[in-house]
């Protein structure tokens, strides 16, 4: 892949993206992580306003200090940055005390509080993007969006647009990199930072990015080769496979219910 190139084309369709849209700019929500690093400075880099926002809910530390550390960078770096600090938390715990249902079991009940983390979060971003007439820019990346189904729907997966959507998670570190990420960014294990301890996204999904690439691919190819895969290649293509039927609702269109015009009137 031409780094350089691909950041060029990237800037290239954000900026032309934007000026037809008659939109000002951008909202990107940093967290510390290596997509949110990249989508931002992809932003920035246009020229036209970037609000970057942190909205942390009871973050870890270390997520936080990457998070701030990026933005004061992208600040001193473009001129167009904005930077900004919503902490989420006590609005988050209010939510959660209101809350008159309980899950059906622990397990369901992390996972609804994890994605209403990540709403709270998109509705303000919205909210900043509205006050100031910009697109909320996504930093989702190929195998997340469109490959394990692994963002939160109407969450961070509620976005204008998707500047890195079509870049595989290796590619999105190549870049990150080439645009002059910081190493701590780089270097730190990817993670949603939904959950409020330090687990990472390996942990969750059961395989590392690299072999959920790898069985993207052959999902995409048939699963051809099979008979020369490892042990591991079929665990790795299984938690694949699992998880893309799984969040189909994610990646398909809303479902719409057609009424036949015999019946209509």
């Amino acid at each position: 892949m031409k780094n350089e190139q691909v950041i060029e084309y990237i800037v290239g369709w954000l900026r032309d993206y934007a000026q037809n849209s008659g939109m000002t700019g951008f909202v990107v929500g940093v967290s510390g992580g290596i997509d949110s690093a990249l989508t931002s400075t992809l932003c920035a880099s246009t020229g036209l306003k970037t609000i970057v926002v942190e909205l942390p809910i009871h973050q870890a530390e270390s997520q936080v200090n990457r998070a701030q550390r990026h933005m004061n960078e992208l600040a001193i770096r473009f001129s167009n940055v904005e930077m900004c600090r919503v902490d989420l938390t006590p609005v988050f715990d209010t939510f959660m005390k209101a809350q008159v249902l309980q899950p059906l079991n622990e397990q369901t009940g992390m996972l609804t509080q994890a994605n209403s983390r990540a709403r709270l979060r998109m509705t303000t971003l919205y909210h900043i993007a509205g006050l100031r007439h910009c697109l909320v820019a996504g930093t989702g990346n190929k195998v997340e969006d469109f490959g394990v189904g692994f963002y939160t729907k109407y969450g961070d997966g509620g976005v204008d647009l998707s500047p890195i959507a079509d870049l595989m998670k290796t590619e999105v570190f190549a870049l990150a990199k080439t645009i002059g990420v910081h190493k701590d960014i780089l270097n730190a294990a990817p993670t949603d930072g939904l959950w409020g301890d330090d687990r990472t996204d390996e942990d969750q999904l059961g395989a590392s990015y690299p072999e959920l690439e790898w069985a993207m691919l052959q999902h995409e190819g048939g699963g051809q080769s099979r008979d020369n895969w490892t042990t591991r290649q079929h665990e790795v293509f299984a938690i694949f496979q699992r998880l893309h039927r799984a969040n189909q609702h994610k990646m398909l269109p809303i479902p719409v219910c057609l009424i036949p015009s015999e019946i209509k009137g």
